[in-house]
């Protein structure tokens, strides 16, 4: 079993900035992709960014350039710093986890952008 604990979203204005953290405790697999996932009112949950333990990143087109995602191994930790934010960005941002043909998720925290 994986735990993942995320923290940092809020309320922001505009063209704000957020810092995402992601915390992931339990059986660890050093080899492994961890990532950020959102969903808003009425729509699919969607991929933002992914970074697999060897450093390969996928950002989604919507985020590239104003998103960006990293990782301390050494801590099991996952960010997503998310900078020029947009009102349709507005979601439940979702970590998760995947390695050995299992993914799990955290409970989600709500990224909110006001025009």
């Amino acid at each position: 079993q994986v735990q993942l604990v995320e923290s940092g979203g809020g309320l922001v204005q505009d063209g704000g900035s957020l810092r995402l953290s992601c915390v992931a405790s339990g059986s660890i697999f050093s080899i492994n992709t961890m990532g950020w996932y959102r969903q808003a009112p009425g729509k699919q949950r969607e991929l933002v960014a992914t970074l697999t333990s060897g450093g390969i990143t996928d950002h989604a087109d919507s985020v590239k350039g104003r998103f960006a995602i990293s990782r301390e191994n050494a801590k099991n930790t996952v960010y997503l710093q998310m900078n020029s934010l947009k009102p349709e960005d507005t979601a439940v941002y979702y970590c998760n986890y995947r390695a050995n043909y299992r993914s799990y998720w955290g409970q989600g925290t709500q990224v909110t952008v006001s025009s």
